[in-house]
C-alpha cells in the first residue's frame, strides 16, 4: 500500500500550529496560578485575614492588592471570605457578612483572570490554637495531593472514578465533602459555559466520561481539584484548589 506522503505532509504545519496552542495554553495556566500563589503568599506576609475585620472587608482588601500587584480588576467568579460558621456553605451560598473571630478558622476562594488566563485558588487559615481546626488545615493539602497522585496515576480515569477516591481519603481522614463535587473545567476567560446541569465540566460522580480529553472546540481539557471539607458536628470547614493537571 503507498502512503500519500505529500498529504501526510501537508498536515505537518496545521499539527504543530494546534501543538503550539495547547503549549500556550498550559502555560497560560500555569502562570496564572504563579500569579495567585504569589498574591496569597503576599496575603499571609501582610496578615490580612485576620481577626476584627469582617469577611467582606477582607475580600476587598485582597481584591485591591491584586490590583496593585498585577493589575488585575476581574474575577471570573464571586470573591468568596468565609470564617467560622460560614465555611460550612458551599460556593453557590451566599451566607451574611462576618467578623473574623480571634480563634477562628477562614477560607479564601478567588478567581483572578491573569492576561484572559483564569487562575482559580483557594487556601485556609488557621488563626488560634484549636487543634481540630490545625489538624485541617494539615490534611487539606495532605489529601489534595493524595488525589493528585492517584489522577497521575490513572491515564483513563473519569471524573466520576476521582470522585469516589477523593472521597475516599476525605472520609478516611474523618472529614465530608461539603460539595456536591471536587473539580471543574478551567481555562481561557470566558471558558466554556459550566452549568449545574452538565457533569461533565465537573468532577462528579454523575461524570462517567475521561478526564484527559478534548472539549467541544477541540482543545485539551485542564481541571481544577477543589476541595470543600467540613465536621458539621463541630460547625466548621476549610478549602484547597488548585491545577489538577498542570504545574
Amino acid at each position: 500500500m503507498t502512503v500519500d506522503a505529500s498529504h501526510d505532509a501537508s498536515q505537518e504545519p496545521e499539527v504543530r500550529r494546534a501543538q503550539e496552542r495547547e503549549a500556550r495554553r498550559a502555560q497560560g495556566l500555569v502562570a496564572a496560578q504563579e500569579k495567585a500563589i504569589a498574591l496569597f503568599a503576599e496575603v499571609e506576609a501582610r496578615g490580612l485575614v485576620r481577626p476584627g475585620v469582617g469577611e467582606r472587608e477582607t475580600s476587598d482588601r485582597i481584591r485591591d492588592l491584586a490590583n496593585d500587584m498585577f493589575g488585575t480588576t476581574k474575577h471570573w467568579h464571586k470573591r468568596i471570605i468565609r470564617s467560622g460558621p460560614n465555611t460550612l456553605s458551599p460556593y453557590k451560598d451566599n451566607p451574611p457578612d462576618r467578623v473574623i473571630a480571634p480563634d477562628d478558622i477562614a477560607f479564601v476562594d478567588f478567581g483572578p483572570i491573569f492576561e484572559e488566563y483564569e487562575a482559580d485558588f483557594g487556601r485556609t487559615y488557621v488563626l488560634g490554637d484549636d487543634p481540630d481546626h490545625h489538624r485541617l488545615l494539615r490534611d487539606l493539602p495532605r489529601i489534595f495531593d493524595a488525589g493528585r497522585a492517584h489522577f497521575a496515576a490513572h491515564p483513563d480515569i473519569t471524573g466520576a472514578q476521582l470522585h469516589t477516591e477523593v472521597e475516599r481519603l476525605v472520609t478516611e481522614a474523618g472529614w465530608t465533602i461539603g460539595t456536591w463535587y471536587t473539580g471543574h473545567l478551567v481555562g481561557e476567560f470566558p471558558h466554556e459555559t459550566i452549568d449545574g446541569a452538565k457533569a461533565e465540566s465537573y468532577i462528579t460522580p454523575d461524570n462517567h466520561t475521561p478526564l484527559r480529553r478534548t472539549d467541544r472546540a477541540g482543545r485539551v481539557c485542564h481541571w481544577i481539584l477543589e476541595l470543600h471539607l467540613v465536621d458539621r458536628e463541630r460547625g466548621f470547614g476549610g478549602f484547597y484548589e488548585q491545577l489538577l493537571d498542570l504545574a
